[in-house]
């Protein structure tokens, strides 16, 4: 039944929909729209040429979200959005899609991603579009999509975005209705963080991890509860770091030597705990960032 497309009037629309300056009078949904009414929404947007980066600091985030009463949204697009809309699936989060096309399964935009809109839908999530079946939509539509998830959404995540980047965009209308814009900070060579600097150097919020998120979303996160979330997400190399690490404290040398692990990976690996907050390094010697717990 849920899969069965749905038509709601602007009065069933939730509030930050339905107070946008011209919103649609109609809007088509499959699947469970419009979230429970104390649930927030986070649009969380990036770059379609994402790197491991950015896929990871989408995942770590929205997995750290886990249990609270959010709903993801974003535009079923290739890279961050449909990253950030498998990342909310594995989380158990409510998820809203907004293709760039109407609900017709031979139109769903991008085609490849028609099975994630039905996964969205079986989870309890939803697919929407202010289009009718029959529509003929062109390019002309994302802007569209792209105010309209600024609009439903309390804030808006940015994670990468070059210079040209319809996440700009999105961002543009989120400030302009009032909403809060949050961004993730990117390597300082890499194209897909012009977007995301400029935003914080503009005001926006500077995101490391979903503590940040959920402080911004009127949540008080636990440190425990995010240091858990974000461990139970490692993998077997880094899990390997990190027992070593909380037995002594290592250099990166001895590290490799004891685990015999390629210098390449164990650099990367090492970056990695770091950004997700479990490791630091002083004076060349890395030690757990949080005492002698993780």
């Amino acid at each position: 039944m849920h899969e069965e497309i749905r038509e709601i009037a602007l009065s069933a629309y939730p509030p930050t929909l339905r107070n946008m300056k011209n919103p649609p009078p109609k809007l088509y949904v499959r699947g469970c729209f419009p979230a429970p009414a104390h649930y927030k929404y986070l649009c969380v947007i990036g770059s379609r040429k994402w790197t491991t980066y950015g896929r990871d600091a989408v995942n770590r985030i929205i997995s750290g979200l886990r249990g609270y009463p959010i709903s993801i949204v974003s535009g079923l697009a290739i890279g961050i959005d449909s990253i950030a809309h498998m990342a909310a699936l594995e989380a158990g989060l409510h998820c809203v899609a907004f293709p760039g096309s109407s609900l017709a399964w031979n139109k769903i935009y991008p085609p490849r991603h028609k099975e994630l809109a039905r996964r969205i839908i079986d989870s309890g999530g939803a697919v929407v579009s202010p289009w009718k079946s029959d529509d003929i939509v062109g390019k002309w539509a994302f802007p569209v999509r792209n105010e309209l998830m600024a609009a439903l959404s309390h804030a808006t995540l940015i994670v990468e975005a070059g210079k040209r980047s319809g996440s700009l965009m999105t961002a543009k209308h989120a400030e302009d209705m009032g909403r809060d814009v949050l961004a993730v900070p990117g390597h300082i060579s890499a194209k897909q963080s012009y977007g995301p600097h400029m935003l914080i150097r503009s005001g926006a919020a500077l995101i490391t991890c979903a503590a940040d998120v959920l402080r911004e979303l009127g949540f008080e996160p636990t440190e425990n509860d995010q240091v858990a979330n974000t461990v139970l997400n490692i993998d077997k190399e880094s899990r390997a770091i990190l027992d070593l690490i909380s037995l002594e404290e290592q250099t990166a040398t001895s590290i490799k030597d004891q685990l015999k692990m390629p210098i390449q990976t164990l650099n990367e690996k090492l970056s990695l705990l770091e950004i997700k907050g479990l490791i630091k390094m002083e004076d060349m010697m890395y030690k757990l960032a949080n005492g002698n717990m993780y």
